[in-house]
């Protein structure tokens, strides 16, 4: 009895040692070397793990990054300039600078100008009730007010606000990762470049119904009336779909457009002024005077 068992015990550690060296010399032959700035690029990353890079997260990034032949399709919106100058100084790479984004809210929809037209009682989602019905207001475009672009916020960026029933962006907090983004069924949130000392102008809507439509099912929506195209100078606004888009490329942040907006949906952002909405109008009337006097001294010459 006592020779079987140390018999065994021999074979199974023998058996053992065999299917170690046979799995070390394995390895050994598949082994796919891995390029060491892997590693580097990770340690600087923020470690977030997002998404908001379009990797699923940063080790994959840094795969990516490594991989790429130039920067110029990889960006970390977390870390920023400063960690996308690191990587490109460890890769030997050239990175252009970005412009510093934030999430903005295109709805303008509060309880008072939005009001309810049903009451729903199933499971507190965005995605849920999106995928039920169009939404509790008369308006199938806005926000539905469950929160889901705030639980899926890995900064504490995003919040709801009970008064309104609209997130509520903290630009401080904001890495411009996209969760929120992704996460509306609505898709009412965008990404925007903060702006000069963080001023921006936005339309806050994305109802593409036409002006009476939009204007039944919500006071502050926008009506595609293109007056604010009829008076940039800019050429930095565009209707399509009776909805009216800032391109914040052309936009020269002078407020017009927001003060000739019928329903309040063009919003802007962190001036350092509340806007005079008679004063620029009566500058915006001006200039057109200026301009129908000089066409007419040129018709008569």
């Amino acid at each position: 009895m006592t020779h079987t068992v140390i018999w065994t015990i021999a074979i199974i550690t023998v058996l053992g040692l065999v299917l170690a060296l046979v799995l070390y010399l394995v390895a050994k032959k598949f082994k796919v070397e891995e390029d060491p700035r892997i590693d580097e690029v990770e340690k600087v990353m923020p470690g977030a793990n997002c998404g908001g890079c379009g990797f699923a997260g940063c080790r994959a990034f840094a795969e990516a990054a490594v991989k790429a032949p130039n920067l110029d399709n990889n960006f970390c919106p977390v870390g920023g300039n400063d960690v996308m100058a690191q990587v490109a100084a460890i890769l030997g790479y050239e990175v252009k600078a970005k412009a510093p984004q934030v999430a903005v809210v295109r709805c303008n929809g509060t309880c008072e100008a939005r009001p309810r037209v049903n009451e729903y009682d199933g499971f507190a989602s965005c995605a849920v009730k999106a995928a039920l019905y169009a939404g509790d207001t008369g308006c199938a475009f806005g926000c539905l007010g469950c929160g889901d672009c705030a639980a899926a916020c890995q900064f504490g960026a995003l919040s709801m606000d009970s008064a309104t029933g609209l997130p509520v962006v903290d630009e401080t907090k904001c890495t411009a990762c996209g969760a929120c983004v992704k996460a509306c069924p609505k898709k009412i949130i965008e990404l925007r470049p903060k702006g000069p000392r963080g001023m921006r102008e936005f339309v806050s809507c994305v109802n593409k119904d036409k002006g009476p439509v939009a204007k039944k099912a919500c006071q502050s929506a926008c009506i595609g009336c293109g007056l604010c195209a009829k008076t940039c100078t800019h050429e930095a606004i565009t209707v399509e779909g009776n909805l009216a888009w800032i391109d914040p490329a052309k936009c020269k942040l002078c407020r017009e457009c927001e003060a000739v907006c019928p329903t309040g949906a063009i919003h802007g952002v962190n001036f350092p002024k509340p806007l005079d909405k008679d004063a620029v109008k009566a500058r915006i009337a001006e200039r057109k005077k200026k301009a129908a006097e000089a066409a007419k001294e040129a018709a008569h010459e």
